[in-house]
């Protein structure tokens, strides 16, 4: 990483850091959803057409995903938008700081930030409700690389076909929602019906949540699901580059 990159990263993540909003949603509301749903008893209690397992071990993976959500799709289109409306970037064109240095702060500042939400999640699972902790840990880690990056590659999509703040906003938004289903916060994906199940695991994040799922249970992510996740990233990111504009 350039020093110019990492001066920017530095900006950046204390200007990220003095959002409360952004921090919220990123950092803290993905475990407040896994506490919530914790809480529910039926929720904890083991259920034999789950192969002997609790709903909120299901739920777990789930919300690391919505974390992934939360930082791809609400929080950084909008900055990205707000930049490039404001005038930032054209200018940033005109310095030895280029745009392209500001765009991968952001990649990785959200990303950092969507690996830290995700161990809050499993830390809060395992202390707090018993959740046992990824059994394939090499897998675990390959799946959710992939999916933090499909879902960067996502936002940036957005951003990038967003000509104002408040279009990014709109856009990003809209798909919020089919993304949560998607990724299983309203039903998790493996008690969808079969024909459900399958339609869903062809999008990144029913892919994701397969994938983050098996590994959890000690077995490889399929090949399929993983294939599936890097195919959206790279189709995802092609669309970013195409269509991004500085101005």
């Amino acid at each position: 990483m350039s020093a110019a990159t990492t001066m920017v990263l530095k900006t950046e993540a204390r200007l990220f850091t003095r959002e409360p909003g952004a921090l919220f949603w990123v950092m803290v509301s993905p475990t407040v959803l896994l506490v919530i749903l914790g809480l529910i008893p039926s929720f904890r209690e083991a259920s034999d057409d789950l192969g002997g397992r609790r709903v909120i071990d299901l739920y777990v993976p789930v919300t690391v995903l919505f974390a992934m959500i939360m930082a791809g799709l609400q929080a950084m289109p909008p900055v990205l938008a707000g930049y490039r409306e404001r005038g930032i970037l054209r200018r940033m064109s005109t310095t030895p700081v280029r745009p392209a240095s500001l765009l991968t702060a952001q990649l990785v500042l959200h990303g950092v930030a969507a690996l830290v939400s995700s161990a809050l999640v499993i830390t809060v699972g395992r202390v707090a409700f018993g959740v046992r902790l990824p059994q394939n840990l090499t897998g675990y880690v390959l799946a959710l690389l992939l999916a933090i990056a499909g879902g960067l590659a996502l936002g940036a999509a957005v951003c990038a076909v967003s000509r104002t703040q408040k279009i990014a906003t709109a856009i990003g938004s809209a798909v919020f929602f089919p993304t949560m289903f998607t990724a299983g916060v309203w039903v998790p994906v493996q008690v969808m019906p079969d024909t459900l199940q399958r339609i869903v695991q062809f999008t990144p994040y029913g892919a994701a949540s397969r994938a983050l799922d098996t590994a959890t249970s000690g077995g490889w992510p399929e090949w399929a699901a993983l294939g599936t996740m890097a195919l959206w990233t790279v189709l995802l990111t092609a669309t970013a580059a195409r269509w991004f504009r500085w101005e």
